[in-house]
């Protein structure tokens, strides 16, 4: 049977330097196939090149099994491709219905036919379990349902094929629950699905059939039957994986970095919790109950107000960034294109981003100082290549590192992270949880809200799992599991919360 779509000895080179050399993958109909690589491993552009945003310097793309002289994403559209990007392509301040039809608007008398088009993307919505009402601006939903969203766009075209690109990064049990039923069912109805994660039990779980790209290069191309994940991983980074997760030491005499009593942000409500010095503190939960404003509070980027608060020993809470960033506290968010980092300047300046902030008005900037502290920290984490880069040109994991790079100069004395390893590979992981507990170790907190539970488990000291806007449990090390997480994210078991 001929392949929906197939990549025949494709290669790509930007400014010189190859990305792809001769790979080749074929998708299958009725086939789950998994894309695997690390970061940077040329997994980006083969999508960009299947689904024509891209023209390859060499080799054929096919679609049905015939080579297609230029592939557009127009014509990608008209074959039937759709593909769902790790980055969100959505338009903020449009609602839900107009980003999901957008491109393809039905149309009656020459204008848009409005009930047409909500008729069809209620239809898209109900598949990937969105509720809100279709009228709401996307801007207005959390990470998670904006992620639903966007698989939701890509189904009202009824594609043949399917790629989809860290599709559950930033989505919740449930969400992920419901997204792994559609594509069994979409699989059964003859679909074509390409699945890129870095969670290696999602592809064990859902997947047929897998490409391993490392370097540009295609390194194996196979049935998942008889592999196991540490042989994914050996695939991936041509070694032994070894422990993904650094040695967990007991915090000596632990002294309280923050501390507040009776406090409220954004969702969150009469919270009372203690951060301890040289521990990871983790922040679990279903997407959506009020996690990020936990830590947006505590950073003063929005509003909070609390009986009584003491931070790095000042009292009061922040009240706003600048004084939250003088006392020592420093936040990595998620949405690291959006939020963390300015794309189209260079990386040293991305890195120097606090420094810039902290600058008297009249004092000169020194560039040499500026570049070797950036040259400093892209060695210490592995950042390669050349520094006056834009960040955009950066793989997703190593824009990642420059988002946590650049608070290390100024020495701060708490880090509040939002998901800070949200589709990056498995040795960049590695790298940024021995970063963390080195962090922690040094007598230093760090708070990690994160969407990935065994990261949670082997990672943290002690779990706030949120539920409605509160903390319904806090799991001490000896008692943390996903079972315990989720039974309480869930409001399964009820249990006693301390500070």
């Amino acid at each position: 049977m001929a392949p929906l779509l197939a990549a025949r000895g494709v290669s790509k080179s930007f400014f010189g330097n190859p990305v792809l050399r001769d790979v080749s993958i074929a998708l299958q109909p009725g086939r789950v196939h998994a894309l695997l690589g690390e970061n940077g491993a040329g997994k980006s552009t083969l999508i960009n090149l299947l689904s024509g945003a891209l023209r390859p310097d060499g080799g054929t793309i096919e679609v049905d099994g015939r080579a297609v002289a230029r592939m557009t994403p127009a014509l990608a559209r008209q074959a039937g491709i759709a593909v769902v990007q790790q980055e969100l392509s959505l338009t903020a301040s449009l609602s839900i219905a107009e980003n999901i039809g957008l491109g393809a608007y039905p149309k009656r008398f020459g204008l848009v036919d409005y009930s047409a088009l909500a008729a069809r993307a209620k239809a898209a919505c109900e598949l990937v379990g969105l509720h809100e009402p279709l009228s709401t601006p996307v801007g207005q939903l959390p990470l998670g349902r904006r992620q639903m969203v966007e698989i939701a766009k890509a189904l009202y075209r009824k594609p043949r094929v399917l790629i989809l690109d860290e599709p559950t990064s930033s989505l919740s049990a449930t969400e992920t629950k419901i997204l792994t039923d559609l594509l069994e069912r979409l699989r059964s109805e003859g679909i074509a699905i390409l699945y890129i994660s870095h969670r290696l039990n999602e592809v064990m779980k859902l997947c047929h059939h897998v490409t391993v790209l490392k370097d540009g290069i295609c390194t194996a191309d196979r049935s998942l039957e008889g592999t196991d994940a540490a042989g994914l991983v050996r695939l991936m980074v041509g070694r032994d994986p070894g422990d993904l997760f650094p040695q967990w030491r007991p915090s000596p005499s632990p002294a309280t970095a923050i501390s507040v009593r009776d406090f409220s942000a954004g969702l969150m409500r009469d919270v009372d919790l203690d951060i301890r010095t040289g521990e990871v503190l983790g922040i679990g939960g279903l997407v959506g109950q009020g996690q990020e404003d936990l830590l947006l509070g505590l950073y003063g980027a929005i509003p909070a107000r609390t009986a009584s608060a003491t931070v790095n020993g000042a009292p009061g809470l922040p009240g706003g960034v600048p004084r939250a960033n003088a006392l020592g506290l420093a936040y990595v968010p998620a949405d690291r294109k959006r939020e963390g980092l300015h794309l189209i300047h260079t990386i040293t300046t991305n890195m120097m981003l606090p420094a810039f902030a902290r600058l008297p008005a009249l004092k000169l900037r020194s560039r040499r100082a500026e570049r070797e502290t950036a040259r400093g920290l892209a060695t210490q984490l592995g950042i390669k290549g050349d520094l006056a880069r834009q960040a955009q040109a950066l793989s997703g994991g190593n824009q990642q590192k420059v988002a946590l790079a650049k608070w290390m100069p100024h020495d701060p004395l708490v880090l509040l992270l939002n998901d800070p390893t949200r589709g990056v590979d498995v040795e960049t992981k590695r790298e940024i949880y021995l970063m963390l507990r080195a962090f922690a170790a040094a007598g230093k907190a760090v708070v990690l809200l994160s969407s990935d539970t065994p990261e949670l488990v082997h990672l943290c000291e002690r779990v706030a799992v949120v539920r409605e806007g509160r903390i319904a449990a806090m799991l001490e090390r000896a008692a943390l599991s996903e079972e315990a997480i989720v039974s309480a994210a869930m409001g399964a078991e009820n249990r006693k919360v301390a500070a």
